[in-house]
């Protein structure tokens, strides 16, 4: 009896050296993570920076490769194309993955891909063209409501969180404000100082130059920011309450992924973002840098696609 017990427990540990093995290499060589916009962009710029100090911290270069365009579908198709192993990740900013489009229709990302953390959590800010006479929410909408039909919200395209966001300010506010989309945001930023758009929902970092120029007014942040440019904000939500998102990046793997290979990651990633020189680099951009459990980030994607579902089907807005 006691020789076959003994015989099992070294059958067990050499079933298990396997296992142990793979985790104990990984990652054996450098891995590829998957940025679904152009490079150059806040997101590309963002990734870059963090897959620098993410390769350290893992010991393997990590690589960006950048596949912009068509909502995140072909940079999502990149990493669900390869294997199952911790070697292909994708790094989307929150619209990519809870914002429904024709091309993800009946698909659910969550059961496509493993989360492994948040990256980074901000707010938008709220801005208006500098010419334009209010200088709170609460200006804003009473003004919108005396010019029915008559302000423009700008935003870099349908279906962005930009745009949602405008939506749910109209939504609540009980405004007739116009959406004017865009291809990008250069263009829009341009015709928001000039005045040909009036209101604007952004990012701090697209923004900060025009405002610290004066060429638009920043009014309030549609969620509370650590951010030096932005704690004195005041949120959007005390004017008018359930007017409240973030924008973030996270991290995720190809669903299927060893759970292992996905706790190291998720380790690496909470170690990487505890580098001060990496949150004092975008600081003053209103980057905040955060880091999650799989668990925290599965919540996000749920909450966010929660919300952002219901608002596109009350507004009847199409997303290709």
């Amino acid at each position: 009896m006691l020789l076959k017990q003994t015989l099992g427990a070294i059958a067990l540990v050499v079933g298990l050296a396997p296992m142990s093995q793979a985790l104990a290499e990984y990652p054996e060589r450098p891995i590829r993570m998957v940025v679904p916009f152009a490079a150059g962009g806040p997101a590309d710029m963002v990734g870059r920076e963090f897959a620098k100090l993410f390769g350290d911290k893992l010991g393997q270069p990590v690589v960006v490769v950048n596949a912009g365009g068509g909502h995140g579908v072909p940079a999502l198709n990149q990493v669900l194309g390869a294997e199952a192993d911790g070697y292909t990740l994708l790094m989307p900013a929150s619209g990519n993955m809870t914002v429904p489009s024709k091309a993800m229709q009946g698909k659910n990302v969550l059961e496509l891909l493993a989360p492994i953390s948040l990256l980074t959590e901000s707010p938008h800010v709220l801005v208006v063209n500098a010419k334009l006479p209010v200088d709170s929410v609460q200006g804003l909408v009473d003004y919108a409501r005396a010019h029915p039909g008559k302000v423009n919200f700008g935003s870099a395209g349908v279906g962005g969180v930009a745009h949602l966001g405008m939506e749910l300010f109209k939504s609540k506010a009980q405004v007739d404000v116009v959406h004017v989309p865009y291809r990008g945001t250069s263009q829009v930023l341009t015709d928001l100082a000039s005045g040909q758009v009036q209101a604007l929902f952004s990012s701090m970092p697209s923004l900060k130059p025009m405002i610290d120029k004066g060429s638009v007014k920043a009014l309030a942040m549609s969620a509370p920011s650590k951010g030096a440019d932005t704690a004195k904000l005041p949120l959007v939500s005390q004017t008018l309450p359930g007017v409240s998102y973030t924008t973030w990046y996270g991290l995720f793997a190809k669903a299927g992924t060893p759970p292992d290979v996905l706790a190291k990651l998720n380790q690496a990633v909470i170690d990487t973002l505890k580098n001060p020189e990496l949150n004092q680099k975008f600081e003053s951009q209103g980057v905040e840098f955060v880091s999650s459990s799989p668990e925290r980030l599965t919540e996000i994607v749920q909450r966010d696609t929660k919300q952002w579902t219901a608002l596109i089907e009350q507004a009847g807005i199409e997303i290709e």
